[in-house]
């Protein structure tokens, strides 16, 4: 597997350059979560880190990088959470199949 270079820019990671797994697009992961243990013995904190671009797009329009930004509030409740299209969208309950008459249309 190929990894890369990424820097870290805010919380405790600041300035730091670590290398980060490469996806089989070529690509680092949206985000990533680094799991702090807690001194106390308690659930350990996860710091959550999103990817953005590292800077603009060069005379040529070459994309220049990722780099990795602190995202105080963590994980958003499932905001990020992957919708694949082939996936059925939700139904209420009692709803009739899309194409399908209901019974009493006759």
């Amino acid at each position: 597997m190929k990894s890369q270079d990424t820097a870290f820019e805010g919380g405790p990671l600041d300035g730091r350059v670590l290398p980060i797994l490469l996806g089989p697009t070529g690509h680092p992961p949206k985000t990533y979560r680094v799991p702090v243990p807690d001194s106390a013995g308690g659930p350990p904190t996860v710091l959550v880190y999103r990817r953005v671009p590292r800077d603009q797009p060069g005379k040529l329009g070459l994309h220049p990088g990722w780099k990795y930004a602190y995202d105080p509030e963590g994980d958003r409740g499932g905001e990020g959470t992957v919708r694949w299209p082939w996936s059925k969208p939700a139904t209420r309950p009692g709803a009739t199949p899309q194409g399908k008459p209901d019974d009493t249309d006759g």
